[in-house]
């Protein structure tokens, strides 16, 4: 799993720096913080729900993209893998 989030925190930072018509990833860095801490609280909030509901598979797609989010946000904050492990 560890590759994964490290492969998409690398994409998350080259979209940062160089950005791609029509990428997700560079409108969230385009929109700040306050647009990606929304998207964070609202995918959490999506994660609580599906598990609360006993949905094993919507609750696993519901944390990838919280990971996701959570990601693109450390790297809008700078803070790097090695600083959460």
């Amino acid at each position: 799993m560890m590759d994964v989030i490290e492969g998409l925190y690398q994409v998350a930072q080259e979209r940062k720096q160089e950005k791609q018509e029509g990428s997700y990833t560079c409108y969230l860095f385009e929109q700040g913080l306050d647009k990606i801490l929304k998207k964070c609280g609202e995918e959490c909030s999506e994660v609580i729900i599906a598990a609360k509901n006993g949905q094993n598979q919507d609750t696993a797609n519901e944390i990838c993209d919280l990971l996701y989010h959570l990601i693109v946000m450390m790297v809008e904050a700078g803070i790097s893998l090695e600083e959460v492990q």
